[in-house]
């Protein structure tokens, strides 16, 4: 009786599990096929784009949204979005661009290769009009390429400079009696800073001015070229407090008119040759990313491996580069004849350095057989610029954050912790003096302190090698520009940390003619998870969990939740990691 129940339950669980996979693959075909390949543009659209959209590097493709019919299921790509934008140009249906300027969450450098596709677009004398209700100086960087500027009556226009906010737990560790026992290379490393100071060191205040400026300075010179507006004048206006109101940035030329919901489309419908309350053929971005036909095809491949997100060892989670995916990914695009050149897209602040010289070592090897270009985006500081140093060339925007050539490491010791907030005492025996060297209950030794600082200077002296290696400078000169200090891509081209400035197109088309291929087409690594992965895979379960932690305590909330689970990652292993998270408003 036994076995007949083990075999029932058998056969019947390989039945539900039948049905569920001819489900999806059912409902699969059958949502393609009521769906069009290509949807219809229509005539005189007009394309939306969204600046309060997150824009990634990759596409992220949502087969489960798309057969909900949600019509903007897939999250755009920043390199497809542009692509998108350049096949607009031509495109006789697509008759102008509307720039939702709201809030906008995406890095400088992204929103500058943003702002430069709308700038080329323009050239098609087609017309692009921006509007928003709040728009931050992000989205009024972007806005500048516009024809005209409007902003909502009652809204508001950010010009007030940035700040960089750096997060402090130091006086929250000494509450708790924990002790973090500190190692590091590089005066101007300051990611621990959190963690040993309540406040900037000098080092990192001046480090932050310089970069800060940078980026500030981009804004106003590319405002000042755009509205015909002195860098003095736009200076004094957030010096002086003057934008309060959407009517002081239009006294003050900053935007073209105060308009309501209804006016601006009223002229978007004049400029289509129609009447002011005519109905206008408004297409998403994403919608029209699925009609657009911009990607080349060719004999040759390229491949683009897109690396975002922190560094880490092993397998890793969505949105990380994890070094056991990351190598195979690069060993992949290297032993594959097909492709002739690789083109590695950096979008990172570092972590792990270990597995920073994993990714490294591939690349190094990827190099001897065909061309590696790196084309840095937000972000590729510390690990970041580890796994970039060694590429044939180095692209980089003018706002990407790089350089943090630097190492730490942390140990906590929670003895005090333990034992007068917990009441929680530890003892032990061991075969070796150094056998529990690192535990968390005990402080180090001397001794323990000179191996863990050893370490980091070794790991620090690693990283310079590499760094003097791959840009064929001096090790001295590599450790006068070190020292962890973050640089602008402006500034890092200076130095020699960059070879020039330049967008992802830029990168690819170099790679292109290194490459000495005409007839391409680009190949993009980690390639897009199937439907059942989606469903079934751990990244799933993880946005979910993500989405109702956010709902739930707030974006605000949760991005301080973010911060915290986060120092709890940087103990125990050699970091080569940026400065601990700057906010820059």
């Amino acid at each position: 009786m036994r076995s007949f129940f083990k075999i029932f339950f058998a056969c019947l669980l390989a039945l539900v599990i039948f049905s569920l996979v001819a489900f999806f693959v059912g409902a699969g075909i059958i949502g393609r096929a009521l769906q069009p390949d290509k949807p219809e543009v229509g005539s005189k659209a007009v394309l939306v784009i969204d600046l309060g959209s997150p824009i990634m590097e990759q596409t992220k493709e949502s087969p489960i949204a798309e057969l909900a019919g949600k019509e903007d299921a897939n999250a755009l790509g920043l390199y497809d979005l542009v692509r998108m934008i350049s096949y607009a140009k031509k495109d006789s249906a697509i008759k102008g661009i509307v720039l939702k300027a709201g809030y906008n969450v995406n890095g400088f450098a992204t929103n500058e290769e943003l702002r430069e596709a709308i700038v080329d677009f323009k050239k098609s004398k087609k017309f692009v009009i921006a509007y928003g209700e709040y728009m931050t100086q992000k989205s009024y960087y972007v806005s500048t390429a516009a024809d005209k500027i409007y902003c909502h009556p009652q809204g508001h226009i950010e010009w007030d400079g940035f700040t960089s906010n750096l997060f402090f737990i130091k006086g929250l560790l000494d509450k708790l009696e924990i002790q973090p026992e500190i190692f590091y290379a590089g005066k101007f490393k300051s990611a621990t800073e959190p963690l040993r100071a309540t406040e900037m060191t000098e080092p990192n205040r001046l480090q932050t001015t310089v970069w800060l400026n940078d980026l500030y300075s981009h804004l106003l010179l590319t405002t000042s070229e755009a509205r015909n507006i002195d860098t003095a004048t736009l200076h004094a206006l957030a010096n002086n407090g003057t934008i309060q109101s959407p009517a002081d940035a239009l006294n003050n030329k900053l935007i073209d008119g105060l308009r309501y919901d209804d006016e601006w489309k009223a002229e978007v419908a004049k400029n289509l040759g129609e009447k002011a309350d005519a109905k206008i053929n408004f297409i998403s971005a994403s919608k029209y990313n699925k009609a657009a036909d911009y990607k080349k095809d060719g004999k040759n491949k390229i491949a683009l491996i897109y690396a975002q997100g922190e560094i880490v060892s092993g397998k890793g989670e969505s949105g990380q580069i994890a070094s056991d995916e990351f190598k195979n990914l690069i060993r992949k695009a290297r032993t594959d004849d097909g492709i002739k050149a690789i083109v590695f897209r950096v979008n990172s602040p570092g972590g792990s350095a270990l597995a920073s010289d994993i990714i490294w070592r591939e690349i190094s090897m990827a190099r001897k057989v065909k061309p590696v270009v790196v084309s840095m985006g937000d972000l590729a500081a510390s690990g970041g610029y580890y796994i970039s140093c060694n590429a044939d060339s180095v692209f980089a925007d003018y706002t990407t954050i790089t350089g943090s050539i630097g190492v730490f490491t942390i140990v906590a010791n929670m003895q005090s912790f333990f034992k007068n907030k917990l009441g929680i005492t530890f003892d032990r025996v061991k075969t070796a003096p150094y056998a529990d060297m690192g535990s968390s209950d005990r402080p180090l030794s001397d001794a323990e302190k000179k191996f863990m600082q050893a370490s980091v200077d070794s790991i620090y002296y690693t990283f310079k090698s590499r760094v003097a290696d791959g840009r064929k400078k001096d090790i001295v000169f590599v450790d006068s520009i070190a020292q962890g200090r973050v640089w602008t891509g402006t500034r890092a081209t200076g130095i020699g940390l960059v070879d020039r400035i330049g967008t992802l197109q830029q990168a690819v088309d170099c790679a292109a003619r290194m490459a000495k291929v005409t007839d391409y087409r680009t190949r993009e690594y980690p390639e897009q998870k199937n439907l059942w992965e989606q469903l079934f895979g751990s990244s799933s379960s993880s946005d979910v969990k993500e989405k109702v932690v956010k709902e739930e305590i707030g974006e605000t909330q949760y991005n301080l939740l973010k911060k915290l689970k986060k120092v709890q990652t940087l103990f125990d292993i050699p970091q080569t990691r940026m400065p601990f998270d700057a906010e820059i408003h």
